[in-house]
């Protein structure tokens, strides 16, 4: 995997791109998802967030699912798939998407975060997601 300089520049020309506010790496390890690179979260958010199990948060949903997580508030969220965590971001609508590897595993989440609440479109998480497939390795 890139080095965390490199990720962090990828991340927030990603985040800018798409008008975001925040975001998040994290990259598959051996048993849990690392944050690997972070834009705007607050110190607490990057320790309650460090290592992500498959199937907790939005990136561990994202995991597990195989599919993108999103919400369109993360403080008012109810669904469960926001961690009491993330609701210290300072953003609203979010959404955690799964990156592959060539052999298409699962090599990484990438999270970003809006500062208004809003739906994310079928058109706009696809191409969120295929700018994300550009993470670099």
């Amino acid at each position: 995997m890139a080095e965390q300089a490199e990720l962090e520049r990828w991340l927030r020309a990603y985040v800018e791109r798409h008008g975001g506010v925040a975001g998040t790496v994290h990259v598959r390890g051996e048993r849990d998802l690392v944050l690997k690179a972070t834009l705007n979260i607050p110190p607490p958010v990057v320790a309650a967030v460090g290592t992500i199990p498959r199937g907790k948060g939005m990136a561990g949903l994202a995991w597990e699912r195989d599919e993108p997580v999103s919400t369109c508030n993360l403080k008012t969220d109810e669904t469960g798939d926001v961690r009491p965590g993330a609701k210290a971001v300072d953003a609203n609508a979010a959404v955690a998407i799964p990156v592959h590897g060539n052999d298409g595993e699962l090599r990484a989440v990438v999270g970003i975060a809006y500062g208004g609440e809003r739906d994310i479109d079928a058109d706009e998480l696809a191409m969120l997601r295929e700018q994300a497939e550009a993470l670099p390795n």
